[in-house]
């Protein structure tokens, strides 16, 4: 079972589209956070510790999760999708992209 963790800024859009997005498929449990002090879910260290596999958005996310959470982010895959906030929860453009940018990483033995 694969435990994928998607981060955006505010978990409203994105990270929630692709958390439900990634729910059904086999083998894959799915949550989102946030970084922002505003998000909706804001990300912890438990989160952190839940995922074997964590997906940000933008390569600002990257940069700030590494900086904030550093001992949880040791040993854990970190995926950058570069996917601007140009999208509404569950656009159709939004859910090919992420099918077609995380699809690989989750369908992967051992990801």
């Amino acid at each position: 079972m694969r435990r994928a963790l998607f981060i955006c800024s505010r978990n409203r859009l994105r990270s929630p589209t692709a958390e439900t997005v990634f729910a059904n498929w086999p083998e894959v449990e799915t949550d989102s956070a946030g970084l922002a002090p505003d998000a909706d879910v804001p990300l912890s260290v438990e989160h952190l510790d839940w995922a074997d596999l964590v997906f940000v958005m933008e390569r600002r996310q990257r940069q700030a999760l590494l900086r904030r959470f550093p001992l949880a982010m040791r040993g854990k895959r970190l995926v950058c999708l570069d996917i601007p906030d140009d999208y509404r929860y569950q656009q159709p453009e939004l859910v090919l992209l992420l099918e077609r940018k995380a699809g690989p990483f989750l369908l992967r033995e051992g990801a």
